[in-house]
């Protein structure tokens, strides 16, 4: 592997070399570190196995914990998923781009390899426009929080270059990750395989706010035990 470069975003030129940068790393198959609005992330191409399982081996973690995957448009979700319930189209309407991540039964004709998934694709569409323009150049990526299983989440470039440096081609540095509470924290995820979604994480969006979205439908969602 070539040595990591890592780019700031802070003027248009910057951000167009680090989109560059990190664009045909993720063709090449390499691993790239983005900024999202909720934690720094790991990511690689989602339609490339190689590069999904040298992810996992970055972070430490093995094929039952497949990543989620990030798009750049909410209509992404249909090439991805099947089955989505209404109350889920919901969700997305009120709550993309934002820290929710929902759990859908995946499309079973697609070419991927994401790890033991049980049929199923975690979709998050993510409210930053530096890492909504790359998922724009290189399609839908694979991405976990950008750090070491058992280390918290990286909430800037400094942390996710010391956890994984070693394993990245490129780095894209927007600055510090956006704070909540005084705390980045990792996206609500929503399981929406079934008649009625449940909470499988609480992040930025309390089941309380999603609910406020679902109750005028007649839908509720529920914490998992």
């Amino acid at each position: 592997m070539s040595a990591m470069e890592r780019h700031r975003t802070t003027t248009p030129d910057e951000r167009e070399k680090a989109l560059e940068a990190a664009s045909l790393a993720v063709q090449r198959g390499g691993l790239v570190v983005l900024p999202t609005d909720t934690v720094y992330g790991i990511g690689a191409d989602a339609f490339d196995p190689e590069a999904v399982r040298a992810l996992l081996a970055a972070k430490g973690r093995g094929r039952d914990m497949p990543p989620p995957v990030l798009v750049s448009a909410a209509t992404t979700l249909d090439a991805l998923a099947v089955r989505v319930p209404g109350y889920a189209r919901a969700l997305v309407e009120a709550f993309w781009p934002g820290p929710l991540t929902i759990v859908c039964h995946q499309q079973t004709s697609l070419q991927w390899d994401l790890g033991d998934t049980r049929g199923t694709v975690a979709v998050r569409m993510p409210d930053h426009e530096v890492t909504r323009a790359l998922l724009e150049r290189t399609g839908p990526l694979a991405v976990s929080s950008a750090n070491r299983t058992g280390m918290p989440a990286a909430t800037d470039a400094d942390a996710a270059e010391e956890m994984l440096g070693e394993a990245v081609d490129v780095i894209i540095d927007a600055g510090p990750s956006p704070q909540d509470d005084g705390g980045a924290l990792a996206s609500t995820i929503v399981d929406v395989t079934g008649s009625q979604g449940r909470v499988l994480r609480v992040g930025p969006l309390s089941l309380e706010q999603l609910n406020a979205v679902l109750e005028p439908l007649g839908a509720t969602l529920t914490l998992e035990d």
